[in-house]
This record gives C-alpha cells, structure tokens and sequence, in this order.
C-alpha cells in the first residue's frame, strides 16, 4: 500500500500535516474566490433571464454574509442601479429574489452544519484519510461546477457539493493531525499553523478570484482551483492510510454512540466549545452590519469597503501561527482568557470609530484575539479527548487510538452555528437597537464569558479530571506525560 504513515509515521507526519494544510487553504480559497464573482454573474444571469430586472442593492446587501458583504458592496455600488419600479412591482421582485439569493448563500453553512455530526460518526469506523480525500473530491467537484455552471441550479448543487467537503476536510483534517501530534506541546503548536491556513485562503482568494475574473473570465479561477483539487487528491492518494480500523460492526456502532454522550456532558468541553462559539460569532455579526454602519455613518470609498476585513484576516494569521506554543507554555486556559478580552475589547472601540482607518486597530485586534482563542482551544480539545479514552478502563481501543471526530464535529458545529445564526441575529437586532449597541453588547458577553464563566468552569472540571487520573496506575511513559501536562495546565489556571 502507498503509505508513508504504514512505515515511519514520525518521520511522515509532518508532510501528511501539510497535506492538511493545503486542502484546509484550498477549502477557504473556494469559499472566498467567488466573492468578487458571484456578483456580477448573478447581475447578469438575473438580466438575461429577466430583462425587466435588475438585482438591487438592498438584495446585495442585506444577503452576502460570511466574508461577502466588504467585496460585494465594493463590487456593485457603481454598477447595479435599480430601474424605477413601482411600489407595487418592487415589493414582488425584492421579496422573489431575496428568497433565491438567501437560499443559495446559506446552502453551504446549511449543510456543513448538518454533515460536521455525520463525518464525525463515519470517522470512527473509517479513519480520517478516507472523508479527507472525499471532502477534497467534493471540493474539486464544487470547482468544476461553478466554472462551467450557467444556471442557479447548477450554482446551489456547488455550494451545496462545497458545504459537504468543508464538513469533511475541517472535522478530519484537524482529527488526523491530533492522532499524529501526541505531545500536547508539538500539537498546540502544529495545529495553531494548520490553523493559520484558513486566513491564508481568505486573504489570497480575494484578490486572485477578482484578478482572474477580471482579466480571463469567470470559469478560469475555479479551473486554477480544479487543478489544484486534483493534484492534492493525487498526492492524498500516494501519502494518505486508507486501512479501515479492524473492529466489528458492533463495536462500532457502540464506541460511535458513546463517543457523543461524554463529550457533551463533560461541562469542561462544554465551556471550551462555548468560547471558541461566541467569539466567532463576533465576527459573523460584524461582517455582513459593518459596511452598511460604515456607508450611513463614515461614508467610506468604495475601495475601502472591500479592504476593511483584511487587517482581521491578518491577525487571525499571526495568532495561529505564533501563539499555539505560547498558550502551551503559559496555561492554555489563561491566554484564553485573555484573548477573549481582546476580541470584547475590540468589538466594543469598534462603533466609536470617526473613520475608516481608525477601525483598522480593532479589526486587527479581533482578528489577532480570535486565532489566540482558537491556537489555544482547538488543540486543547484534542487533549481532552485522550484524558477521557486514558481513564476508560473499560475501553481499550479506546486507550490506543483515540477517535477525535466527534470533539472536532462539535467544535465545527459551533463554528457553523456562528456563521449561520449571528448575522440573521444581528440583521435583526441592528434596526431594534442600533449597530453601536449590538457591538458593545457583543462585546460585552465576550468580556463576562473569559473572567467569569470559562475560569469558573475550567477550575472545576481540571480538578475532578485530574481526581479521575490520579486513581489509576501510570502504566506508561506517554501517560505519565500527559498526566503531567494536565498538571501544568491546571497550575497555570491558578
């Protein structure tokens, strides 16, 4: 079998944690490419369906979240002009094509939401390797569609293709790294730069997906992508283990279920997941509410809009991939904590900017806080996990191979929920109470939740954990070390 894992996995596990990288950053590449793009097809494919139509600003706006709103006002204040309507008319052509548009932008968070669970059942009896490769197929898939694709079917089959192979190569991608990285300190770090891909896709998709529309077409950056797709299908194919895990169906399905119950009674695991959720929901309220703040209140330049979102893009970078060995070293816990007031004191000095670049300190601040937060909670997750399999007398696969599916399938959950429910939540709040208030309001759960809620629920959890722990006998090296670690993890609490 082409393996490097089945031969010398210390020596693979760096190229296969590369792997990772890659397919996360092509994951991001595809979801931001068409930011620029998708635009001015929908303009012109709502013309020549209709030539009594053109799509209006308000549709545009109110719908592109998730990184679409900065690049989309950009894209369209100069071109999209709506025709004069009657009021009548108006109502029945916004109203018909809000539905279209929202159903089309929210299908991939739809159904990433529904398969993160999913991939983290089937990764239990299938391994990682095998939903990595078949999310990268899909993304490969989702790129053949959108380039070729000239109807909005064709357009929701793609991002719906794209959702399911996000589920896929984030819940396993971040699970096979974790198997491969057992020392909680190579892991923080590791997983913190693995981290530091989706920023990276974020940032170079932007620009290459405008670039390239812009000078060859709409079909040519998603064929680049395609391309990309296949080659790191192939190399997956060569560098990944395919084995199934040798285990009968019903240990499967038992270990399958008993892998969800723990994890979401353990009141530890619980706060964690809470942290990371209600910080990224900063994020997903402020990008589709501020250009619309910054258009009424700061009257930005057009090209302003669509550069706001880069300095957060920027700090999420730096803090994934220079703060995962500092969490580790300094209390995981407690930088998150500190990182949590970070991003709820920059949502808070948002809504006092008086202009565009007084909001680029902030910006970068909340980025920086939320690739803090994540450098340090996601591998800490993974450390859980092995506490929960080491003290199950009971399960001795358990004990040898750990299966982080489905800790990371709730942690994309959350992400998803992000994503899908803060800006529906904010579009609704902002009209009641005003984009200043929603910002400090969030800024201020985000304060309350690091000091108060995280501290108090940690503390306790570590110390019932270690309780567990301390009963059992210290069989191995690799488990008095990890023993160890959860002692200065709970050390730096204190």
């Amino acid at each position: 079998m082409f393996s490097f894992i089945g031969e010398d996995r210390r020596h693979s596990r760096a190229f296969i944690a590369f792997i990772v990288y890659i397919t996360l950053f092509l994951d991001n590449m595809l979801l931001t490419v068409i930011v620029p793009i998708l635009p001015d097809y929908l303009v012109h494919f709502y013309s020549q369906s209709n030539t009594s139509f053109t799509i209006p600003k308000s549709v545009i706006y109110k719908h592109f979240d998730l990184h679409y709103v900065p690049q989309l006002i950009g894209a369209t204040t100069g071109n999209v002009s709506p025709k004069n309507f009657t009021t009548s008319e108006q109502h029945v052509s916004f109203e018909s094509e809000n539905g279209s548009i929202g159903i089309l932008l929210a299908v991939k968070a739809l159904v990433q939401l529904i398969c993160n669970p999913i991939v983290g059942n089937v990764s239990t009896k299938l391994g990682y390797s095998i939903p990595i490769s078949f999310g990268t197929l899909n993304l490969l898939l989702a790129s053949v569609i959108f380039a070729f694709g000239q109807s909005y079917a064709s357009l929701f089959v793609a991002r719906a293709i794209h959702g399911v192979g996000s589920a896929c190569v984030c819940v396993c991608g971040m699970s096979l790294v974790a198997q491969l990285y057992t020392e909680p300190d190579k892991r923080s770090k590791i997983m913190g730069t693995i981290l530091g891909s989706i920023a990276v896709g974020v940032l170079i998709g932007y620009p290459f997906g405008g670039i390239a529309y812009d000078i060859v077409g709409k079909a040519a950056p998603f064929q680049i992508l395609t391309v990309l797709c296949f080659v790191v299908l192939l190399v997956q194919c060569f560098c990944l283990d395919f084995s199934f895990r040798h285990q009968s169906s019903s240990v499967v399905a038992d270990e399958g279920h008993s892998k969800w119950i723990p994890l979401l009674t353990d009141r530890l695991i619980l706060v964690v997941i809470g942290a990371i959720w209600i910080s990224t929901s900063a994020m997903s309220i402020l990008e589709p509410c501020l250009p619309l703040w910054m258009i009424s209140v700061l009257h930005p330049k057009k090209w302003q809009l669509g550069t706001v979102f880069i300095p957060d893009s920027i700090g999420y970078w730096i803090g994934t991939n220079f703060f995962g060995g500092i969490a580790y070293r300094f209390g995981q816990i407690k930088i998150a904590i500190l990182a949590l007031t970070l991003v709820g004191v920059s949502c808070v000095v948002i809504p006092s900017a008086t202009s565009v670049f007084a909001l680029l300190l902030p910006h970068f601040g909340l980025g920086l806080g939320i690739g803090i937060l994540d450098a340090a909670l996601v591998p800490l997750l993974a450390t859980m996990v092995d506490s929960q399999c080491g003290s199950d007398n009971e399960s001795d696969i358990c004990e040898t191979s750990p299966n982080y599916g489905a800790v990371y399938a709730i942690q994309q959950i959350a992400v998803s929920l992000a994503y899908s429910l803060a800006p529906i939540l904010g579009g609704e709040l902002v009209p009641l109470i005003g984009f200043p208030w929603l910002m400090r309001a969030m800024g201020l759960l985000n304060l309350l939740y690091g000091p108060l809620l995280v501290y108090s629920g940690i503390r306790e959890s570590v110390r019932c954990m270690l309780e567990k722990r301390s009963a059992m006998p210290l069989t191995s090296v690799e488990f008095a070390h990890t023993d160890g670690s959860y002692r200065r993890f709970y050390n730096a609490v204190e």
